[in-house]
């Protein structure tokens, strides 16, 4: 809850990690547990749960709840805690962002609802009744076209930035970078903007950006987080280093659907005890796999 009265202070790197499930497909909170303490001794400036890459579709909202439990105790005011509070059902957003707000988050980043295809008119009163239902709590749109099939247009976002003070950023998961440009522009220069992107995060820097919630972090947290500090202090060489560097491993990320791939490099690791994936998603095959194992041979030395 430290950051949650300067939402500007929740910038850089803010890891959003995988749920871990054991081989069983039971939630494991011991490796969830294990991760988030790995990811802030490797550096990562925040910790997000509950996004596209923690399956929460796969979860009951106990589960949810259960997850953000964990990842509130440890990270403890350490760093910002931003958990995944969306879902398709209005309730279950509600009750989801009651019970971040309840575990001291910082603020609440909400996906579009999915499935549905909501007008803008619909986007706009959704995110209206979770921001007055929650005045005091930081809310942030989470916008990924990719996976929800609706867009929310730059003027949506800015309509809902003047209505309502808590509305203060967004996770932009779009490959359309003139979309970044255009909330900036009409919301404002302050208004916060991370980027779900992983190609796209060192470049969201450049024109206001505040940092990402990059899947790639569960992989290498150490690299992205120094991306981030090393452009905001100037050194851009190294900066751009990285973001090159970081290639194999964002290709690694989509060999198959994400979580999966990331979740089986994390089990070979030891980082976790299973790389389990619940349904409808399935564990890398073998072919994904001999092309994971090329693409970590090219990314030695990052993660």
């Amino acid at each position: 809850m430290k950051f949650r009265s300067d939402p500007a202070t929740i910038r850089g790197s803010i890891a959003p990690v995988v749920t871990p499930f054991t081989a069983e497909g039971a939630l494991d909170l011991d490796s969830l547990r294990a991760l988030v303490r790995w990811q802030l001794a490797q550096g990562s400036h925040g910790i997000s749960t509950g996004g596209s890459t923690g399956e929460p579709g796969a979860q009951s909202v106990e589960e949810r709840v259960a997850a953000m439990t964990v990842v509130a105790e440890e990270t403890a005011d350490r760093v910002p805690f931003l958990p995944g509070t969306g879902s398709a059902k209005l309730d279950e957003t509600l009750r989801l962002t009651a019970e971040a707000e309840r575990l001291g988050a910082d603020a609440a980043l909400v996906i579009t609802p999915y499935y549905a295809r909501p007008t803008q008119e619909a986007l706009f009163r959704w995110y209206s009744t979770v921001a007055a239902e929650f005045p005091s709590l930081p809310i942030v749109i989470y916008n990924v076209p990719s996976r929800t099939a609706v867009d929310i247009a730059p003027e949506t976002v800015a309509r809902l930035r003047r209505a309502h003070d808590n509305i203060v950023g967004i996770k932009e998961t779009t490959k359309d970078f003139e979309h970044f440009s255009q909330v900036l522009h009409r919301c404002g220069r302050d208004f916060l903007m991370w980027s779900g992107i992983e190609l796209l995060c060192l470049p969201l820097l450049a024109i206001g950006g505040v940092g990402f919630v990059s899947a790639v972090a569960n992989l290498a947290p150490a690299a992205v987080a120094r991306m981030y500090t090393a452009y905001t202090q100037g050194d851009h060489r190294t900066a751009l280093d990285l973001h090159y560097a970081l290639h194999p491993l964002v290709e690694l990320l989509f060999v198959e659907t994400n979580p999966a791939p990331a979740k089986w490099v994390l089990e070979q690791r030891g980082l976790l005890v299973s790389g389990h994936v619940r349904p409808p998603l399935v564990s890398p095959t073998e072919a994904g796999i001999a092309r994971i194992n090329e693409l970590l041979a090219q990314s030695e030395g990052v993660a």
